[in-house]
């Protein structure tokens, strides 16, 4: 229970960054929705659904492939770990911005940027230094400095909001009324170009902030240490691709597949904004995902059955969790939706399709420790091609039909077919006791309750709100009691440690 005490900590503080940080970046939704047509907003949906591929592509699982080696009794030395995998990605993230630079012009055309090419060259050296940072974040997750985490996570999310409004709000109103201020640097038609200019300032900044972690140590190629990386790693890079093609290929299908092809960029903005609004649930798991891999790692040199205990009673606990969010966004989406502009709510039916597979990938994510720890890490691989050639089958099937609404059911059932195929091989390969029993019992509660909340309170909008607080409440009244936990001393034995 220490372990999982450990973890539910590590999990808030990683959480209180990833959260307010999200938090705020969901607040610029309203902000970009509100500035730029459906169209424009469905350009930067597009853009930055590449740019998450191409950070996968620029990290090449190395950051699982640090906590492995690191903690691997081979391997005596962790900086040399460390320092081996920061060339490594330092090396790649260098040729891709000059790859960039070279060919950005027919890229800029690709990525529907209108002739913008300096909005792919801006992305590509943000995605290069992303991709870079990623490992020292890694770093600090293993040295178990979540405070120093967070805080350089929350500076570097403040300033690209801070930026968004001065360039977005601030510098448009000093054209108007004080145009000698800025017209020296600010130009009008730049448009989106200033949310990606936003996002390099702050990496770079981040990048200056993070030096303290590239210090200190011998920098130190292992060609041998690197190839075994590698060897870990591909796998997990085909896991990554494969994932993140999985949340990300709807977007970059979806102009192609559109019923309306002159729309397709607006249906597109339609549907990335309410993707936004499921971003609780990426949120939590995201925090979750932090905390977790150097959690399974450091758990699996304990000796006995105690570790497996800590991996079921995670599981369970994060489906709880997982459940509460979904009924809390899905009770009050009346209030939450409008951090988007009303141009968007036509899309908001996708939001509990979303949530919904949001968590049966956070429960993929869960259960993929198995493949983990077993240095198996080609199942991975396997799973995630598996769903995405669900996600693509069902998007060319469903989307010239049925829009983004096709989009939606195509991750929802891309991400419960990967759950359950992990769940089944996992039985047999690395078997756990999970408290199957007990999380689908939690599960029929959520389920039935949701109901209620959702289509059987006919009174007043303040009235149903209020009640399905008290559902809220009841279900975690339910799961407290089953558990035999005092919600106050669980908090305080957490504020202790």
């Amino acid at each position: 229970m220490a372990g999982i005490k450990s973890l539910a900590k590590d999990t808030a503080v990683y959480g209180l960054s990833s959260i307010i940080g999200r938090f705020l970046n969901w607040c610029l939704v309203p902000l970009y929705t509100k500035l730029f047509a459906p169209e424009e907003y469905g350009v930067v949906t597009f853009v930055y659904t590449v740019v998450a591929l191409a950070l996968i592509v620029l990290t090449y699982g190395m950051e699982t492939g640090f906590f492995r080696f690191a903690n691997h009794d081979r391997w005596k030395d962790p900086m040399e770990v460390y320092s081996t995998a920061l060339i490594s990605l330092a090396a790649t993230s260098t040729v891709f911005v000059a790859a960039v630079c070279a060919f950005a012009g027919p890229i800029s055309d690709a990525m529907e940027c209108g002739g913008h090419s300096s909005y792919v060259v801006i992305m590509a050296v943000c995605v290069a230094i992303d991709a870079f940072l990623a490992l020292p974040y890694s770093y600090l997750r293993y040295r178990k400095r979540p405070i120093r985490f967070a805080t350089l996570r929350l500076i570097n999310i403040a300033l690209n909001i801070g930026l968004n409004l001065f360039f977005l709000l601030l510098c448009p109103w000093l054209m108007k009324h004080c145009p000698g201020a800025v017209d020296w640097f600010y130009a009008p038609d730049f448009g989106i170009g200033y949310i990606f200019l936003s996002n390099l300032i702050a990496s770079a900044v981040n990048m200056v902030m993070m030096l303290p972690e590239l210090r200190g140590f011998a920098w130190k190629f292992n060609k041998k240490l690197w190839g075994e990386m590698l060897r870990y790693s591909a796998p997990l890079l085909v896991l990554g691709v494969a994932g993140i093609m999985n949340q990300t290929v709807d977007k970059l299908l979806y102009p192609v597949l559109a019923p309306d092809k002159a729309d397709a960029m607006t249906g597109l903005g339609i549907y990335g904004a309410n993707y936004k609004i499921a971003i609780v649930m990426v949120m939590f798991i995201q925090a979750f995902r932090f905390a977790y891999e150097p959690f399974i790692f450091s758990q699996a040199k304990e000796k006995g059955e105690n570790k497996n205990q800590a991996y079921a009673d995670a599981m369970k606990y994060f489906v709880v969790f997982g459940l509460l969010i979904f009924m809390g966004v899905m009770f009050y989406l009346d209030i939450i939706k409008y951090f988007i502009a009303p141009d968007y709510f036509s899309g908001l039916k996708v939001v509990p399709l979303i949530m919904l597979a949001e968590l049966f990938f956070g429960i993929f994510f869960n259960l993929s420790l198995w493949y983990k720890l077993t240095d198996k890490t080609v199942w991975g691989m396997w799973f995630s091609l598996f769903g995405l050639a669900i996600t693509v089958t069902l998007n060319i099937v469903l989307v010239p039909r049925y829009g983004y609404m096709g989009c939606a059911v195509a991750a929802l059932c891309s991400y419960g077919a990967m759950m359950l195929a992990s769940f089944f091989i996992g039985r047999r390969q690395y078997p756990i006791s999970y408290p199957t029993g007990r999380i689908a019992a939690y599960c029929l509660l959520a389920a039935a309750l949701y109901c209620i909340g959702m289509y059987a309170l006919p009174f007043g909008e303040a009235v149903r709100f209020a009640l399905r607080f008290v559902l809220i409440m009841i279900f975690i009244y339910v799961v407290t009691r089953c558990e035999h936990i005092a919600p106050l001393s669980v908090i305080k034995s957490l504020i202790r440690r």
